[in-house]
């Protein structure tokens, strides 16, 4: 897990579900397909999104243009609020 980003109003966090732990040495029980994606929490409404597949494809595309382009925290946070309208799980503290 990577905290990619945090402001006052959005947290955005890269989850590898499938990265391997350092120190394990066990042997997969057949081939593993990579699940990893993307949790994107509107801290303004306390509600959090978790893109995988195609929609964590799409967003590693824009992080890419990010690191290419340098962006200012309003046109992050402009595109992030594109994908707060999607977020409808409450966050929870575990």
């Amino acid at each position: 897990m990577h905290m990619l980003y945090d402001s006052d109003a959005f947290a955005v966090v890269h989850i590898l579900a499938n990265a391997p732990v350092e120190g394990d040495n066990a042997v997969a029980d057949g081939p593993q397909i990579p699940r990893h994606g993307f949790e994107i929490v509107d801290k303004r409404s306390g509600k959090e999104v978790y893109l995988d597949g195609s929609w964590a494809e799409m967003f590693q595309v824009q992080i890419n243009a990010w690191q290419q382009s340098t962006p200012s925290q309003e046109e992050v946070e402009d595109t992030l609020e594109g994908y707060a309208f999607l977020a409808q799980m409450p966050v929870v503290m575990h």
